[in-house]
């Protein structure tokens, strides 16, 4: 399954930035040794149902401990018996495309 997650944690610095908070949940993923991918708007990461919610779980209890309150958007690809579908999803469009 590949899950595309996005966190809003409620801003604790005075400038409104999110930046340590969404850091540390990125670094949350990137740690877990799972294919991933992060953009400006989401985190996709790539794995087996309960492996993929144990991270994204972790990513939001890491930012509850610095925020009262956090948001959570997330959509799921599900499609068992398909791995490596977080670039090859992409290659089949650039293929496609003629690139």
């Amino acid at each position: 399954m590949i899950v595309a997650f996005s966190l809003s944690p409620v801003a604790q610095d005075p400038s409104g930035s999110v930046t340590e908070a969404v850091a540390a949940a990125v670094r949350v993923v990137r740690e877990s040794g799972l294919p991933h991918e992060t953009n400006a708007m989401f985190t996709n990461i790539e794995g087996e149902w309960d492996e993929v919610m144990a991270v994204v779980k972790q990513a939001v209890d890491v930012v509850a401990a610095v925020s009262p309150r956090v948001g959570l958007v997330l959509k799921a690809d599900i499609r068992p018996g398909y791995d490596g579908q977080l670039t090859a999803k992409v290659e089949r469009i650039e293929q496609a495309l003629g690139d």
